[in-house]
């Protein structure tokens, strides 16, 4: 693990944050480059949520350190929060658009709501967004129930690019779709890293997906970073974890809970 250092968009470092008698995070260390696409994988419940969730703001941690660039963002006050989310996007697990707004409200929420932007001009910037993801300026005008799980997760991308935030976050950004279209939100994905030279985090337990979009790869179990290094190294990490999770294997040291019925 490398110290914090100037090359660091985001270093978090001791983090800790439980629900009750539940510890999540047990102590979290991570750091992610800028411009870099980090992805941090593990299995359904190991925190991975909660910890994208401490980084945004959305969850306040009972310890640790969360630094964006440089500057310590646990415990900001409101206003100073304000201004550091206007530098996030994020893919929620579920789209998470909302249903009483058209397609091109929904992407241009964060320019309406947040930027005090006139609707005519965010209109335009929604739409060549929409392009951006393969969608039509037809589409525009539809309601989020009117389109398909995929369209949906486009529209969602959209929406998290449409203030050229400085850093994105996808959470579970494949879940749910055939393999073709999880393969066409990837694309879409290194496409909006890339030609922006945006910072991004993903969270996923889609090996296939993680391997397309990352720079680097960390794996979280029980709370804590147990690896990380160059996404080719997931392949013959010689961590016994990660061998288990990445091949998908029933024994080994990743023990699941059953629970009686």
């Amino acid at each position: 693990m490398s110290d914090c250092s100037a090359a660091s968009k985001i270093s978090v470092r001791g983090l800790r944050k439980s629900f009750g008698r539940k510890r999540v995070l047990n102590g979290v260390d991570i750091d992610c480059d800028s411009a870099e696409s980090l992805v941090i994988i593990g299995g359904s419940g190991t925190g991975k949520s909660v910890l994208v969730k401490c980084i945004v703001g959305l969850l306040r941690p009972e310890a640790g350190s969360i630094r964006i660039d440089g500057v310590e963002t646990v415990g900001l006050g409101r206003g100073a929060r304000e201004r550091l989310v206007q530098k996030f996007g994020m893919l929620f697990q579920g789209s998470a658009l909302f249903d009483s707004l058209r397609v091109w409200e929904n992407v241009a929420f964060g320019l309406i709501q947040g930027r005090a932007m006139e609707r005519q001009a965010a209109k335009e910037i929604a739409l060549a967004k929409l392009e951006a993801v393969g969608l039509g300026p037809e589409v525009g005008n539809l309601w989020p129930a009117e389109l398909s799980g995929g369209m949906q997760k486009r529209v969602a991308l959209a929406r998290a690019i449409a203030t050229e935030p400085e850093i994105l976050f996808f959470d579970e950004p494949t879940t749910g779709l055939d393999p073709i279209m999880a393969d066409v939100i990837n694309e879409l994905i290194v496409k909006c890293v890339r030609e922006a030279g945006t910072t991004a985090v993903s969270i996923t337990h889609d090996l296939v997906s993680a391997r397309k979009i990352a720079d680097r790869i960390a794996m979280l179990h029980q709370g804590r970073i147990i690896w990380q290094g160059p996404t080719p190294d997931v392949d013959h990490s010689d961590n016994p974890y990660v061998e288990q999770f990445i091949h998908g294997r029933a024994e080994g040291p990743i023990k699941m809970e059953v629970r009686a019925m």
